[in-house]
């Protein structure tokens, strides 16, 4: 009997040895996450035979980076969009967004550009080289005029690679431990949505986007094992007779950006700033695939029941329209 229970005494801890080796084996190869985006806007006056525009390009990066900081895994995509108002204050609303990814052959810089390689191709072009390098050595892949070095073109990227770099940057400041192996998959999606106003006499009229961003690491499952997802709020005003009220071109800080200044807790009354609900609604996505998703938004636009109880109470459409398609 002793010779029995010493040797099932013995399986287990041979058991929990290798239970614990596994885990310290997956978390020593475990990568960090991160998104960065890089978004500039523009804006132009009506006039009796022009719309006034707003012109907004939200260039994001996702990487996967290792302990000596390397970029295992890139992920680019760029959402340009352009909203319209008339010379007498009316916002105009587009029928709808898609990224230049998601517009994968119809972007057309074969058909009318005469690219040898369409912008999806020449993004992952520019991702698969990037791969392996530090941030300083992808900041050196820039030329003065904003493409590519010599090594770029090759691969087959001859497109502006600077506000690549730009969201680059940002992602690699951005990234955060995470769960997430080479076993992963990094994926990166976004939507965008729209809100309209008509200007009236004393009351300028807006056009905004807000574009969201949802960068992810799913598993051989489709399971989220990674999460981080931001914000680009732009918004356009003009008045009631179409003069534009942004003055020319401008950068854009993201809501998570902004940080604790974003003032949801100070002007809002929030129990969590912006940036600290997006965390709890990355949590939340951990576990399921991008079906799942959907469960997490309510009837009105807010997120369900557990996710506001876990302290996420702002609309959550924009996410949930980001990572539902990261499928």
């Amino acid at each position: 009997m002793k010779r029995l229970i010493s040797f099932l005494l013995g399986i287990a801890l041979l058991l929990s040895s290798c239970a614990l080796a596994g885990c310290a084996s997956r978390k020593s190869k475990a990568l960090r996450l991160g998104l960065g985006l890089y978004t500039s806007a523009e804006a132009t006056n009506a006039t009796e035979d022009k719309n006034g525009t707003g012109d907004v390009t939200v260039t994001g990066a996702a990487v996967l980076l290792d302990s000596k900081n390397k970029i295992v895994s890139c992920a680019l995509d760029c959402a340009e969009n352009q909203v319209s108002y008339t010379a007498d204050g009316k916002a105009l609303a587009n029928e709808s967004f898609l990224t230049k990814r998601e517009l994968g052959n119809s972007y057309g810089m074969k058909a009318y550009g005469g690219a040898t390689l369409e912008w999806y191709e020449q993004a992952n072009a520019f991702c698969a080289l990037v791969e392996g390098k530090t941030l300083e050595e992808v900041t050196a892949l820039v030329a003065s005029d904003g493409k590519g070095t010599d090594e770029v073109i090759r691969a087959g990227c001859t497109i502006s690679v600077s506000d690549f770099v730009k969201a680059i940057e940002k992602a690699v400041a951005n990234a955060a431990p995470t769960d997430a192996t080479s076993n992963d998959t990094l994926k990166l999606s976004a939507a965008t949505v729209q809100t309209t106003k008509d200007a009236e006499a004393g009351a300028n009229g807006k056009n905004q986007l807000e574009t969201t961003f949802f960068a992810a690491t799913t598993d051989k499952n489709g399971k989220i094992t990674a999460a981080y997802s931001d914000c680009a709020e732009i918004e356009f005003t003009f008045d009631n007779t179409g003069i534009s009220q942004n003055e020319g071109k401008w950068t854009v800080s993201t809501k998570r950006d902004s940080g604790d200044s974003y003032g949801m807790k100070q002007y809002g009354g929030a129990a969590l700033e912006w940036y600290e609900q997006a965390n709890k609604f990355d949590n939340a996505c951990i576990g399921k695939t991008a079906g799942d998703i959907s469960s997490l938004l309510g009837n009105d636009g807010y997120g369900s029941a557990d996710l506001t109880a876990s302290g996420c109470t702002i609309s959550v459409n924009g996410f949930v329209k980001a990572a539902s398609k990261i499928g």
